[in-house]
């Protein structure tokens, strides 16, 4: 495997041409936690029509640093260590960068490969993927991410993994038990026939220096008595990769589902001890023998079924060394921080499917034309990570650095 160093990396951006007009000038403040390469955003300045450039000013010395813009934002990486109480500046000019683009969201046949410096990161697949050789054709699935690789190129997701739960599908968010137009629905079931999640269509690319992903319209379908079908719920997922860390042993991704009810009576998630949120199939490697889970509450797999974390943290060993995931849960979050659903050891040989579920200790009602969402930070990595370094994560991710904007 390769051997990245993000400082390394971006500092393969520059800018050509003279001075151009300042913008803006950035002071970032790291608050009351130490940083480290914690990702930075801000909106971008009403008079920054066209190209940008931006420099770290350090003393004397005027740094550049990779920026991306995108929906009205930017966003760069405060590289390396910044002590608690510590302030950086950064100044945005009016001009052209250039250099390679180091993130790449690739759109090829059936699915979005999120890659960094061509090697992969995750994929999502839109197009629909067949159920295994004799399955019932109910299983064929879009929309999830599969595979999701560790920076030593292992893969941690699973998909279709047995006969008895082959509707687990990498990483998938189906709401399992609801209330739709008077009639008890199950999306994530998918082999009782009442509903399913499918790509709708629409889907967005985005690459870049500093993140890549992608935006993708699904929907959840019921499947009603008569044969036909009716869409409840319009979702979108918006899934930004960022460069890798730690000479590239580590890797953050970000996973935002927005999602609005589609008809005028809206829908109830009724309370239930999985679905929706943020799910999860492990690999087949991951087992109660070879793997681990620690929660942000000290909860290992034996009993952190049913309770709360700011995090979760799952590692195993692999065919290629140990590797897993860190998954946090933000602190908006719908009944934040999340209950989860967490397999018992002795469940299908061990094996292991993890669940954020929201709505594990009560119902949330979803109200027409309004606007709901849920967000989830994930670190994969090489070997393993400290809990102090999982809580370290959680707290970047929920107290992100200020960004103090003066012309």
């Amino acid at each position: 495997m390769k051997k990245f160093h993000l400082l390394s990396l971006l500092s393969v951006f520059f800018y050509t041409g003279t001075y151009a007009q300042v913008i803006a000038h950035f002071t970032v403040k790291a608050g009351k936690l130490n940083r480290y390469n914690s990702i930075v955003y801000t909106g971008v300045p009403s008079s920054a029509t066209g190209p940008v450039v931006l420099e770290e000013i350090a003393g004397n010395k005027r740094i550049p640093v990779a920026v991306s813009r995108q929906a009205g934002q930017l966003c760069w990486i405060l590289t390396g260590a910044t002590a608690a109480g510590a302030e950086r500046k950064y100044e945005l000019s009016k001009g052209k960068g250039t250099a390679g683009t180091l993130m790449k969201a690739l759109r090829q046949d059936g699915h979005v490969l999120l890659e960094q410096s061509a090697e992969p990161i995750l994929q999502y697949n839109f197009k629909t993927v067949p159920a295994p050789a004799g399955a019932d054709t109910v299983y064929n699935r879009n929309a999830f991410i599969h595979p999701l690789w560790a920076p030593n190129g292992v893969v941690l997701t699973n998909i279709f993994p047995n006969a008895g739960h082959r509707h687990h599908m990498g990483i998938w968010n189906p709401w399992t038990h609801t209330l739709f137009e008077g009639r008890e629905t199950d999306f994530w079931n998918v082999q009782k026939k009442e509903g399913k999640v499918r790509f709708a269509g629409k889907m967005e690319t985005f690459s870049g220096n500093v993140w890549c992903g992608f935006s993708a319209s699904q929907d959840h379908i019921a499947l009603l008595k008569d044969g036909t079908e009716k869409t409840a719920i319009h979702e979108t997922w918006l899934v930004q990769a960022y460069p890798a860390t730690n000479d590239g042993a580590r890797r953050l991704w970000d996973f935002t589902s927005t999602f609005t009810p589609a008809t005028p009576t809206g829908i109830t998630l009724l309370q239930y001890r999985y679905g929706g949120g943020f799910g999860l199939r492990t690999t087949a490697d991951f087992t109660d023998k070879t793997s681990q889970v620690l929660t942000s509450e000290g909860k290992t797999r034996r009993d952190a079924d049913s309770t709360r974390a700011r995090w979760v943290k799952i590692s195993g060993a692999t065919p290629k060394g140990k590797a897993g995931l860190l998954i946090m849960n933000y602190p908006d979050n719908f009944d934040s921080p999340e209950p989860l659903r967490v397999w018992p050891e002795n469940a299908e040989g061990g094996e292991l499917m993890f669940n954020y579920t929201p709505t594990r200790m009560k119902p949330w009602q979803l109200y027409p034309d309004a606007r709901y969402q849920l967000k989830y930070r994930v670190m994969v990595y090489n070997d393993d990570i400290t809990a102090e370094e999982a809580e370290a994560a959680w707290q970047d991710y929920a107290y992100p650095p200020e960004v103090i904007t003066a012309p």
